[in-house]
């Protein structure tokens, strides 16, 4: 007989798909040998400073190096330093810290070793303007992007053409030494280019590309930006350049792992689980009414699943911002399965972000119960106004079911778990 609530349980399987991720499980596994020459360990991501203490922890022999991560999410390290910068909206230190490790691997030999950790996060964290471009500049681009409503795939291809460091570029800055970079991933599909915006490895992409995106999303371009990509002095580092010859790249925790993680705690506690997909994207509110279906397909006529169950997901939806609320994808995706839900009976969910945080606030996400709405109108609230203010986070703050985990120190991007209880006899 299953004795947890669901709501412990749903929490029980969040917890673990975070703890699937953690640095010091992933990243001693796939340290690569010592070279003959330095070994220089540089990095950038919510989990990169934790990947830092893991290869110090395991490493046997000299190092140094350079990681930057957000704020709150720095480790004590010993021999690599770790600098705390700005996200998801880029400041100075990030721009600084890129600098910097452009310099740290200006006249390496071919007998040395570069050691990149990368994880999700580390776009924002490495904001170096590329020629002729400012800070300034970057920051209003990167503001336009989150309202605008495109994909973190779209995303990062602009970010990519204002850079002097993402899209191959430090790779290539580190050449003739080899490059071994370790990547978390946080987006959909695991594509390589867009963990970080793919600092050390080939872009395919091009400046016509980013500008497409830009224009399909209403995004104003300054004048140095349309410069910069009609020049063909945008264009990131290309498959096939030599300069990459030596650089190679492995995953070490993805979405799909962490959903596993928490498939094994449901199947542990008597409910059956199903993994939808770890790459979902689209708008959040839309991905909740989609969801929302299915969830009730299976509670009131047994398809496609059979209940009691779990149905999981993971990728990245996204919200474009219309109203002045507090934000937060994954809990514009809860408010919007709440509405569709309407309060069906046996059907729990929480939905989080697996870093901690949540669009800008210092919440990871939220639950949500079958009374969830009877008790936010009991209280005054109108949840469809807060809908269409994207201001979900305040609804499930008054709730009192925020899911708040201070910083994870890893990112393997969204956790969506539905649970859907037996029907009582």
């Amino acid at each position: 007989m299953r004795q947890e609530s669901p709501e412990i349980l749903l929490r029980k399987m969040f917890d673990a798909a975070v703890a699937s991720a953690q640095p010091a499980v992933c990243v001693p596994p796939h340290l690569p040998d010592a070279p003959r020459g330095r070994l220089i360990v540089l990095g950038a991501g919510k989990a990169s400073a934790a990947m830092a203490r893991a290869v110090e922890q395991a490493w046997r022999g000299p190092l140094s190096g350079l990681v930057v991560t957000r704020y709150g999410y720095a480790v004590r390290c010993q021999h690599i330093e770790i600098v705390e910068a700005a996200h998801p909206v880029p400041d100075a230190a990030g721009m600084h810290a890129a600098q910097r490790m452009l310099e740290c691997v200006a006249g390496l030999s071919e007998d040395d070793l570069v050691l990149c950790l990368m994880s999700g996060g580390g776009s924002a964290l490495l904001p170096l303007p590329a020629e002729g471009l400012t800070l300034e500049l970057k920051q209003k681009m990167n503001r336009a992007l989150l309202a605008s409503g495109a994909t973190i795939s779209e995303m990062n291809c602009v970010r990519r053409h204002l850079s002097a460091i993402k899209g191959g570029r430090l790779a290539a800055a580190c050449y003739p030494a080899q490059v071994f970079s370790l990547l978390i991933s946080d987006v959909p599909g695991d594509r390589i280019i867009d963990i970080a915006s793919g600092p050390t490895v080939a872009d395919p992409t091009t400046s016509a590309d980013a500008l497409s995106i830009a224009q399909r999303y209403g995004i104003e371009l300054p004048i140095p930006v349309l410069e910069l990509w009609n020049s063909g002095r945008g264009e990131s580092v290309k498959p096939g350049d030599p300069r990459l010859a030596r650089a190679t790249a492995r995953t070490i925790a993805t979405p799909q792992m962490a959903l596993e993680a928490a498939a094994a705690v449901a199947r542990g506690a008597g409910f059956t689980a199903h993994i939808l997909s770890d790459a979902i994207e689209g708008e959040a509110r839309d991905v909740g009414k989609v969801l929302a279906a299915v969830a009730v397909q299976t509670a009131e006529r047994g398809q496609p699943f059979k209940a009691p169950c779990v149905l999981l997901s993971g990728g990245e939806t996204t919200v474009t911002v219309r109203g002045k609320g507090r934000g937060g994808r994954n809990v514009e995706f809860l408010l919007a399965l709440a509405i569709a839900l309407d309060g069906r009976a046996r059907i729990f969910a929480l939905a989080g972000d697996t870093d901690g945080v949540d669009g800008s606030e210092e919440i990871a996400g939220a639950s949500l119960r079958p009374d969830s709405l009877s008790r936010a109108m009991s209280l005054g609230m109108r949840p469809r106004s807060m809908l269409a203010d994207n201001d979900a986070h305040s609804f499930f703050a008054v709730l009192g079911d925020s899911v708040i985990t201070g910083p994870t120190l890893t990112n393997v991007n969204d956790f969506r778990a539905i649970l859907i209880a037996d029907a009582q006899p």
